[in-house]
């Protein structure tokens, strides 16, 4: 078998991309030079998949349409038009961005590689996406779908996770890139934009994780992974660990149709978003409930439900407690929120469950 050349790697795609890619998603054909667009859905792309992406990028975008409104706006507004979507550091770490491109780069957002790597949540593959797709510069990228794409083609042993791995797929990709000295006029091997979206939608709609579509591929006839029927070994996967268990127990203390939420800490998981109270599960929630200032009486235990984080998996415990009169004010840091205001407001999944559940 005779692996395919680097050289013809790169033409390959770019004649598959510009037949069978993607060519309607929301943030393609954006005015040229304006990284607003591509660098919202690069965020919200990291860890989620199109289709979930799709509908939050279009509320987003109606409600911060530019980079201007979403510097201007506070936490909360941007935590609530992101809520469900999870991952929030993504969240905290654009809006932060946006503060500091509106500071520091007079709300331009900047074309200078470092510069763009210095922004909050930007790493180096998103830094490359945004600058080849906005700026047409020649970046490579490598997220989670071109790291399959490479080790299967190219026959990548190892979990792309190691560094040395990873290391490697770095170099790979680098070497792929479209040759800038290079004319053809049938088929311009220097679109950028075309090539990093070929290795997008390769990834994503054909040289898939479970069930890939090597018929459909343009490289299945020198793909390491489909000549040796090894598709699921490329890459390998990341090596097995039990998630840890973690319970947590909640206080859904009711008021004349509201409930109470505390502000999670900016750091740690849910950060920044509005919260149910926990206290420790031995502990009698009515105690609990007083404890915070507002004497309560005991309505029921609500079911339990499991929640998976990427690395542990957590035990929610929700208790209903009714109070029947407010002695104290909520606290800074506390408010209560009609169950008929939860729509837009910054609530983590497993929060949003529960009072969804309360307000059916």
């Amino acid at each position: 078998m005779i692996p395919i050349a680097r050289a013809e790697f790169a033409p390959r795609l770019i004649a598959w991309q510009q037949r069978h890619g993607r060519h309607s998603l929301p943030w393609q054909g954006g005015t040229e030079g304006d990284a607003y667009p591509v660098w919202l859905s690069e965020i919200m792309l990291q860890q989620t998949q199109v289709e979930t992406v799709i509908p939050y990028y279009q509320r987003f975008l109606t409600r911060f349409p530019d980079l201007a409104t979403l510097a201007a706006a506070n936490q909360d507004e941007v935590l609530g038009q992101w809520s469900g979507l999870g991952y929030y550091s993504r969240a905290r770490n654009l809006h932060a961005a946006a503060r500091r491109i509106a500071s520091e780069h007079g709300g331009m957002f900047p074309r200078d590689i470092d510069a763009i790597l210095a922004l909050p949540g930007i790493g180096r593959s998103t830094a490359a996406a945004i600058a080849a797709f906005t700026f047409n510069e020649r970046r490579a990228i490598l997220d989670g779908n071109v790291k399959r794409v490479l080790a299967r083609v190219f026959g990548i042993e190892g979990w792309p996770g190691e560094k040395t791995v990873e290391n490697r797929l770095w170099l790979l990709a680098e070497s792929l890139l479209p040759d800038t000295d290079r004319i053809d006029t049938d088929m311009p091997v220097t679109n950028i934009r075309a090539y990093t979206q070929g290795l997008m939608d390769l990834g994503a709609t054909v040289c898939t994780r479970g069930r890939p579509r090597c018929d459909a591929c343009p490289f299945a006839d020198q793909c390491v992974a489909n000549r040796l029927g090894r598709q699921r070994e490329f890459p390998a996967a990341r090596p097995k660990k039990a998630l840890p268990e973690k319970s947590t127990a909640m206080l859904v203390l009711l008021h004349a149709g509201e409930v109470l939420l505390e502000k999670r800490p900016n750091s740690g998981i849910w950060g920044g978003l509005w919260s149910l109270p926990e206290f420790p599960e031995q502990e009698d929630p009515a105690r609990a409930a007083g404890r915070l200032g507002f004497p309560a009486e005991l309505a029921g235990e609500l079911p339990g439900f499991n929640h998976t984080f990427t690395h542990f998996r957590l035990f929610i415990q929700p208790w209903r407690l009714q109070v029947d009169r407010l002695s104290v004010a909520a606290e800074p840091g506390r408010i209560w929120l009609s169950l008929d205001d939860l729509d837009g407001a910054a609530l983590p999944t497993p929060v949003r469950r529960i009072l969804e559940g309360l307000r059916r």
